[in-house]
């Protein structure tokens, strides 16, 4: 390990056109989930100006079986899209919940996929797709996540908080925010850059407006970041570019799936390529990244190391995974190959498995589409893969 270096991470708001998408696709996920546990779901969105498109592969009793809609079905996934819109608080002239224009081309899933994947006689639940998927934890924050990528979510969580309680009346939906962090002897210990570009109002061309703007951003960084941490003015950019007044859908296309490295680690961890949003949990892109974080994360919260990434890899149709891979980066207290023996005994990691022990076949997902599936509280159903459940039984296993 350097003993000192910089690194960088970055996040998107919901009103991100790549993330409004993401909670699109994630917001029918949960309404095929609450009609049926087992739907199959692979729900992709595109948003562009005052248009909104969904494609893909469904099965669903009740809303989509033997190739058809059940009454109604259309009309209940148009308006919660348009609902989901209206949440994030997009009411723009370029991009308006109740006047976009929606195309709705999902369509049944693949026989040839279905045989392969679902559980029949003595053949167990096979994945969903081949792949490689990847968990991380770190003890660098309370929610053992990267630092540099924590803050700037939770950058972009609060103006998001301020826009909807109209603590400031210049906030528009879309928004990024970057923080560069100072490492030494593999801990952070300060902030040596800052980016918040963030949607506004119209009439902030003049120096006041903008002032305002500069003052109230750094004051949000001041308050989430530990004290001590901002840098000077110099190193603190808010809308670089001048104006923002065009965003969202509106100013750039969205497509779900976008913003994987935001949606996981932030750059500190391998990914395996795989999106999340609009999968259901047979999908093993979303349950074993899940499962990879969840075991990952009750790895450092146990005490076993202060790092840990976790691989799992799969083939399309076949249950147990064909590898899995532990790295607890050179801070570990035990050997990685005695909790890599230890780890199929504690989970199966089979698909059926995972959502099994994790309680997945519910529909929990729209809140995972913005500000990160990983770090955030456990919460009821929700956020499962957060608790740290296993930390006695791996202390017990490997003591």
């Amino acid at each position: 390990m350097r003993n000192q270096f910089l690194f960088t991470s970055e996040s998107v708001s919901e009103g991100h056109p790549d993330k409004v998408a993401d909670q699109i696709s994630d917001s029918i996920v949960d309404l095929f989930l609450s009609k049926d546990p087992e739907a199959r779901i692979a729900c992709e969105t595109l948003t562009t100006t005052q248009l909104v498109v969904l494609a893909g592969e469904i099965r669903c009793k009740g809303v989509y079986e033997n190739g058809a809609w059940a009454p109604g079905a259309q009309e209940e996934i148009e308006a919660t899209v348009r609902e989901t819109v209206k949440r994030i608080g997009y009411e723009q002239d370029g991009f308006h919940w109740e006047t976009f224009r929606f195309e709705n081309n999902l369509h049944g899933q693949s026989a040839h996929i279905a045989q392969g994947v679902d559980e029949s006689g003595n053949k167990d639940e096979g994945a969903g797709d081949q792949g490689i998927m990847f968990g991380y934890a770190s003890d660098e924050t309370p929610d053992l996540m990267p630092a540099t990528l924590y803050y700037s979510h939770k950058i972009l969580e609060r103006m998001a908080d301020d826009r909807h309680n109209k603590v400031v009346p210049f906030l528009e939906p879309d928004a990024k925010s970057q923080v560069t962090l100072e490492y030494i002897d593999d801990k952070p210990v300060r902030a040596t850059a800052l980016v918040v570009s963030t949607q506004h109002a119209a009439g902030m061309d003049n120096d006041d407006s903008r002032a305002e703007l500069r003052a109230y951003v750094k004051g949000v960084m001041a308050d989430i970041l530990p004290e001590g941490w901002l840098p000077g003015d110099e190193s603190i950019y808010v809308n670089p570019t001048g104006l923002f007044e065009i965003g969202g859908p509106d100013g750039d296309a969205g497509l779900t799936g976008r913003k994987i490295i935001v949606d996981t680690y932030g750059g500190a961890s391998p990914h395996g390529g795989g999106a999340f949003s609009g999968k259901d949990p047979t999908k093993v892109d979303r349950s074993a990244a899940y499962i990879t974080r969840y075991l990952a994360k009750n790895i450092v919260a146990a005490g076993l190391a202060r790092r840990c990434t976790i691989q799992l890899s799969y083939a399309i149709g076949v249950a147990e995974p064909l590898s899995l891979y532990v790295d607890l980066h050179g801070t570990g207290t035990v050997e990685a190959s005695a909790i890599e023996a230890v780890l199929p005994t504690l989970v199966r990691l089979t698909p059926k498995g995972i959502r099994t022990h994790l309680g997945l076949n519910k529909p929990i997902y729209q809140k995972t589409a913005a500000y990160g599936h990983f770090g955030r509280p456990p919460d009821g159903d929700y956020f499962p893969w957060e608790k740290t459940d296993l930390v006695d039984q791996l202390k017990a296993a490997l003591a």
